[in-house]
């Protein structure tokens, strides 16, 4: 029923003038509007809404994760923005924190200004 439908992919913030300097600034996503609600970025034709919330429960797992093409230039280009990735124990991570599953694909963790789980990998 929905696979003619466009995502919309959400997220939350409780500071929305921290979250548009993250998500344009760092991650460079274009912003298409702003008002009291939320915050919308085009993330190359998926639009994005990081909605303004009192109270952000983080999940304990990815919420948001681009695919890209090359990880080491992706990991390395966020990293010297200010970009910290995670590590989680019992995964070995490389020394970008580049994780290697088992399938050949590669995925990074790292967090928005909000705690929010974010993900780049590649396939």
């Amino acid at each position: 029923m929905l696979q003619s439908a466009k995502l919309v992919a959400f997220s939350a913030t409780t500071n929305a003038a921290r979250a548009k300097a993250f998500y344009q600034g760092v991650l460079g996503l274009r912003l298409v509007s702003e008002d009291g609600f939320a915050l919308v970025f085009d993330a190359h034709g998926t639009m994005l809404r990081v909605s303004a919330v009192k109270h952000v429960v983080t999940a304990p797992y990815t919420v948001l994760g681009w695919e890209v093409s090359d990880i080491v230039a992706t990991v390395r280009g966020l990293a010297a923005a200010g970009v910290r990735f995670e590590r989680f124990p019992g995964m070995p991570q490389d020394e970008l924190g580049i994780w290697s599953a088992p399938d050949g694909g590669r995925v990074a963790w790292f967090k928005d200004p909000d705690g929010n789980l974010l993900s780049v990998s590649q396939h």
